[in-house]
């Protein structure tokens, strides 16, 4: 029987070997290891349970038997990249003894034994964690593929005298009659799902899943009465795009980032675990493959991916199996733009402090429910960097929503005074126009030039022009011949931290949402997901006052 010492912590381990150089890992696997011993040396809220974290460890190697590849047969060993993420997903608790995560997300590339795992944490779940009546369940959007972890945990149970000794099991279920638990395989059916009791809910290769927000959403509404639930998502990356996988991969990111950015995204209940490649261009570097593939060498052989990796090189129509499925780069006309480390800057600053008498504004205006933003940028005598003093607005009837469907934290940045709300269930536009005469009357900060979207609510440019004069209006007709050129400038000043918005969440948001649409010519303007919980809408302002500012720039440094 294989056992473990209290002492033994494979979260400290791997992330040390991470820290040292020991283990080549992506960069979000970096941040999250990181920041997980952080949170255990510190002994803040959140700590340690040694003997829960090796308790799932323990139940995998001495009763988890694979039925596929060599370790068929025979319990199976978990590598240190395995016993870390399950320890950190059953081992972190809080003060009240509750584990901390109720949501697991890995991504990882094929053949690295993933079905495995997620096989496994479901005989868990069902007959070791201590919960009365389980209920779990393998899900997919269709019969076949829910049935795939479910009959991979069926083969181990009749392989495991253990799970033999405990459990019952028919063509469709396991039951575990000392505890009242069952596990089965359920397809996506919105009619016949609601209400169920959720204790734990198995997601694999959901990348294949299409309109899955609604399966998802009624599993994860299921588990709502346990006090310890456990959504394990498993998932190569795929093609299918904007679902399921792509605002979970988002979300991912965003959890990411804010673990070592205090005004960043938080979820205290998620723990993303995204193994996959850091650039694209890394796909032919045999150093890099370990990022994606973190059992090479171990479940998947060196070679086998080397041959892909070869066949994508002499036939491209190839390349775009080999770069999702093996390293986790999604294929998408969507590219993204910029990443966190190039927009991330947290230098703050005091409008009192720096006293601007000139800027320059510039408004994104959505059409009716829409995150909306205004802003100003200024300089300053002396001073090459752009200053950025932005507001958001969202209808107050739809906060509620927004906050619980698109898990973004609305209701903090309003609390903070990043976020303003509209009365009523649509942005009322007078509120931008108030807005922008509270920075001429009460900042005072005098805007000779906004910036718009040229097709922007004819009705505020009105009052904006009554207001501000027609000479200060100026649209900004949308599109790569016009944006290119600004939008590279800009991006290039965000990397270089010439841009300082502030460290406002919400427009560090904004920006890391943004994707380009690029043509042949390598012109580009920004796209946004259709994903509807991403927003662009700061970005989209700020463009347009930098372009109003490049357009007036020798103007305006002789009044500044």
């Amino acid at each position: 029987m294989i056992t473990y010492p209290e002492s033994y912590n494979p979260i400290l381990e791997y992330a040390d070997e991470i820290a040292d150089g020991s283990v080549v890992v992506p960069r979000k696997i970096e941040k999250t290891y990181a920041y997980l011993a952080r949170i255990i040396r510190e002994n803040s809220e959140w700590h340690y349970n040694s003997r829960r974290g090796n308790h799932i460890i323990e139940f995998f190697e001495n009763f988890v038997i694979p039925s596929k590849g060599a370790a068929a047969g025979k319990p199976i060993v978990l590598e240190l990249w395995e016993k870390a993420m399950l320890a950190a997903a059953f081992g972190i608790v809080g003060n009240d003894g509750h584990r901390r995560f109720n949501r697991v997300i890995l991504i990882v590339g094929k053949k690295n034994g993933k079905s495995a795992i997620s096989s496994g944490v479901g005989m868990y779940l069902l007959t070791a964690d201590g919960e009365n009546g389980p209920d779990i369940y393998s899900v997919a959007t269709t019969r076949d593929q829910a049935k795939i972890i479910w009959d991979e945990a069926r083969k181990m149970r009749n392989k495991s005298v253990f799970m033999k000794k405990y459990t019952r099991a028919t063509i469709s279920e396991i039951n575990c009659p000392g505890n009242n638990g069952t596990f089965k395989p359920v397809a996506s059916n919105v009619d016949t799902l609601d209400g169920l009791n959720v204790f734990g809910c198995l997601m694999d290769e959901f990348q294949q899943w299409k309109n899955g927000k609604a399966l998802y959403d009624i599993m994860a509404d299921g588990t709502s009465s346990r006090d310890e639930p456990m959504i394990f998502m498993t998932s190569t990356a795929g093609t299918v795009r904007e679902d399921i996988y792509d605002e979970t991969y988002d979300e991912a990111g965003e959890i990411i980032n804010g673990f070592d950015d205090p005004d960043g995204i938080h979820q205290d209940e998620t723990l993303p675990i995204i193994y996959e490649l850091d650039s694209k261009s890394e796909w032919e570097n045999p150093d890099a493959w370990i990022k994606a593939n973190p059992n090479l060498g171990i479940s998947k052989k060196v070679s086998y991916l080397g041959g892909k990796v070869v066949a994508a090189k002499t036939n491209p129509k190839n390349l775009k199996d080999v770069l999702c499925k093996e390293f986790n780069i999604r294929e998408t006309s969507r590219m993204a733009w910029l990443s966190y480390d190039d927009i991330d800057n947290r230098t703050k600053f005091e409008l009192s402090e720096l006293k601007p008498k000139y800027g320059v504004g510039g408004f994104d205006l959505s059409i009716t429910t829409d995150l909306t933003c205004a802003l100003d940028i200024f300089q300053v005598p002396g001073d090459d960097h752009i200053y950025v003093d932005p507001m958001f607005w969202l209808p107050e009837d739809l906060l509620e929503q927004h906050v619980k469907q698109d898990r973004i934290p609305y209701d903090k940045w309003k609390d903070q005074g990043f976020l303003r709300l509209c009365a009523g269930n649509k942005i009322d536009q007078k509120d931008i126009f108030a807005w922008f005469q509270e920075v001429q009357n009460e900042k005072d900060i005098y805007l000779p030039w906004i910036g718009y979207d040229s097709w922007s609510a004819s009705y505020l440019v009105k009052d904006m022009t009554d207001f501000f004069g027609k000479a200060a209006m100026e649209p900004v007709i949308q599109g790569k011949k016009t944006l290119s050129q600004p939008m590279k400038e800009l991006g290039a000043d965000l990397q270089k931290k010439r841009i300082i918005y502030n460290n406002n969440p919400v427009m560090k948001w904004c920006i890391i949402n943004v994707g380009i649409d690029q043509d042949v010519n390598g012109n580009i303007q920004p796209v946004k997901s259709q994903n509807g919980r991403q927003r662009i809408d700061g970005f989209a302002a700020l463009l347009d006052a930098y372009i109003a500012l490049q357009r007036h720039l020798e103007e305006y440094k002789t009044i500044i």
